[in-house]
């Protein structure tokens, strides 16, 4: 085994995050590739405290990779409500489904990443943390890692093919999940994006950057454009009573799938010209939210009718089931739509 692998193993043995998708290390239980699948999904593009309690709900109302095969559609949909970037959402189901119809999850990463929604990085952590194939995990963290760890220039994205190389040669085949977990925690809580820790840093005596100063400054990253911006409208249409306005979003595209508000201007596919009724709409202002490709601003429309809509349904809304941006909406209109 590399010294830089045991060294980080040894370091993870005192100091392995307590989660709950993980087994500890050492642990006489073998971990389940449903939680590790599932919390890997859940932590793209979010952070560990973010998911922990969406974790807990999913595994608490679908413990089995088949409970959520069977599940409904706007069931799953509901549940991931807030945590954003919905084809995830979507394509966990594909793949639920598609284990289900296998009998369980492949074990190897070769046939891991054959499944729907699953990448390199999703299969290469199932395969190693779940059934200690000796695959190699590499997601931000770690390339931070490895880009100190050898003092790599080459900003990204450009340098992820020389990272995942170099990270390659560090994976040990003994413990392949635990060093896994262990560079990602790493990366987490001692090589941080700022102000890195390191004075307790167990790969400190391999570090190429750190006697060179750059440690702080890498990995570079080649500047994102700016990002535009998109005007649009809400209508939140209250019936007397209790139910809202609203309408099922087509499965591909933003916030797909999910139940919203009518709207325009910031969804390049909505093609609602005007009001989805006639009422008595009050201006309660504007909600501002950020997608990976642009900035949204739109303003909120709201009234109380029992008008018939051009679209959309009536129907009860729980707040806590929508998608960030329409929550957004609802809370500035739901001063004026509410009864006090």
């Amino acid at each position: 085994m590399q010294q830089e692998a045991a060294a980080l193993l040894n370091w993870y043995d005192a100091n392995a995050r307590k989660m709950p998708w993980r087994t500890p290390p050492h642990s006489d239980q073998r971990p389940d590739p449903y939680r590790i699948w599932l919390s890997e999904v859940m932590l793209q593009q979010t952070t560990v405290a973010a998911v922990r309690d969406y974790f807990n709900r999913f595994t608490t109302r679908w413990p089995t990779v088949t409970a959520l095969a069977m599940a409904e559609d706007a069931d799953v949909m509901a549940e991931w409500a807030g945590l954003g970037y919905y084809a995830r959402a979507r394509n966990l189901l594909k793949c639920a489904r598609a284990v289900h119809d296998l009998g369980s999850f492949p074990a190897t990463y070769a046939d891991l990443i054959k499944l729907p929604g699953i990448g390199p990085y999703t299969a290469a952590a199932v395969a190693s943390i779940a059934f200690d194939e000796p695959a190699t995990v590499v997601d931000g963290n770690v390339e931070r890692v490895i880009a100190r760890l050898f003092n790599i220039h080459t900003p990204l994205p450009s340098a992820k093919p020389e990272l995942t190389a170099l990270a390659t040669t560090l994976t040990p085949q003994s413990r392949p999940g635990d060093y896994a977990q262990a560079v990602m925690d790493l990366g987490a809580t001692i090589c941080t994006p700022r102000n890195p820790a390191c004075g307790i840093c167990p790969l400190r005596p391999f570090c190429a950057a750190q006697p060179q100063g750059t440690q702080t400054s890498l990995p570079f990253k080649t500047p994102k454009p700016e990002k535009p911006t998109r005007q649009g409208t809400l209508w939140l249409a209250r019936a007397p009573d209790g139910k809202w306005l609203v309408e099922e979003r087509p499965t591909k595209g933003l916030l797909g799938g999910t139940i919203g508000f009518p709207g325009n201007g910031w969804d390049t596919k909505s093609h609602h010209d005007a009001a989805p009724i006639t009422a008595n709409w009050q201006d309660m202002g504007q909600i501002k939210h950020t997608f990976t490709h642009f900035h949204a601003v739109l303003t909120v429309l709201a009234a109380t009718t029992s008008a018939q809509p051009d679209h959309g349904m009536f129907q009860p809304v729980n707040p806590e089931n929508l998608p960030t941006l329409m929550r957004k909406a609802y809370d500035l209109a739901s001063a004026a739509l509410l009864p006090r």
